[in-house]
């Protein structure tokens, strides 16, 4: 059973170092909520020490860094020496996260995971393959015939690296932390449901990613009886209305949820079904859209956050094609 979190008021004010969340708070109630210690369910933490926080880290402390990559997927996870980088933005992002990986003091990444091959998941991988040493790629068995599909190929070629897509039920160690591998669960005709799934645990804090996995696919993995309940819950599809469905959340009982979406995005995300979903079960939202990136620390018991919770609730509005 999963336990709730243990003191969860926010620390009243906050040394101002550099600015909070960055500058990244784009919305005042959330500002003001951090100065009158209003109670999110969320610890809050130095952000300057969690955004440039380089080297390797403490016994049983893990980092999540939710990239802003506007419309896309970025997100670095560190534990001890090791450090993973699941999905690289479009092609417009490699040099913003190559540098956000170097003062992080990343030298190597042990794993790059490309969930699927959607351009805003892969497009600025090969700046990554290119700067940065890489041991394992793990990629999605869904192939795209496409300019951005072939850089990426391109870019393993000239590194000498050969990506490979993990099994259902994998294990892997990443520091002290252990990663499962939770889908795709069945062959699939469309990119989304390919994509890669998995759960990282760290003590007793999860972190739960499913790419841009649809219903279609949320439902194969809850019909294959796997374990998917996580704290946090990396909003499948940047807040799409076809993911994170109820039988899922159901499943999940995840206390947060982030979203990664730009802000005044064509596809409407997050969507107000999703927003709908969450609010009604008491789920925290955070937003790369409204708060920039996003860092979460576990130290295997808690997990603190550089930014409070949103609390706009406001949908996204779909227009153009």
């Amino acid at each position: 059973m999963r336990r709730r979190r243990k003191g969860s008021k926010i620390i009243g004010l906050l040394i101002l170092l550099g600015g909070i969340c960055a500058g990244l708070l784009a919305e005042p109630a959330l500002q003001d909520s951090l100065w009158a210690g209003e109670e999110t369910g969320a610890q809050i933490s130095d952000v300057q020490s969690m955004e440039n926080s380089g080297g390797e880290l403490a016994g049983g402390q893990m980092e999540v860094h939710f990239i802003d990559v506007g419309q896309g997927d970025a997100v670095l996870i560190k534990s001890a020496d090791a450090s993973m980088l699941v999905d690289a933005g479009d092609d417009s992002k490699g040099t913003a996260i190559q540098n956000y990986l170097q003062k992080q003091g990343i030298e190597r990444l042990n794993y790059l995971v490309l969930t699927h091959p959607d351009s805003d998941h892969i497009g600025g991988a090969p700046v990554i393959i290119e700067k940065f040493e890489i041991d394992q790629v793990f990629l999605s068995d869904f192939e795209k015939d496409n300019s951005t599909y072939r850089k990426l190929v391109q870019a393993l070629d000239n590194k000498g690296l050969v990506g490979s897509t993990p099994s259902v039920g994998q294990v892997f160690s990443l520091g002290d932390a252990q990663v499962t591998i939770l889908g795709p669960c069945d062959t699939y005709s469309d990119p989304n449901n390919a994509s890669l799934a998995l759960l990282v645990q760290n003590g007793e804090d999860s972190f739960l990613f499913t790419g841009d996995a649809e219903e279609e696919g949320e439902l194969a993995m809850l019909e294959r009886g796997l374990s998917l309940k996580a704290d946090v819950y990396k909003a499948g599809h940047h807040g799409s209305k076809t993911s994170s469905s109820e039988a899922f959340l159901d499943a999940v009982q995840p206390e947060f949820a982030v979203i990664s979406c730009g802000e005044g995005n064509s596809y409407g995300h997050p969507s107000a079904q999703t927003l709908n979903s969450f609010r009604s079960r008491g789920i925290q939202v955070f937003r790369t859209d409204e708060q920039g990136s996003i860092v979460a620390v576990s130290d295997g018991e808690n997990i603190t956050w550089n930014c409070a919770p949103s609390d706009t609730w406001q949908a996204g509005e779909p227009f153009g094609e």
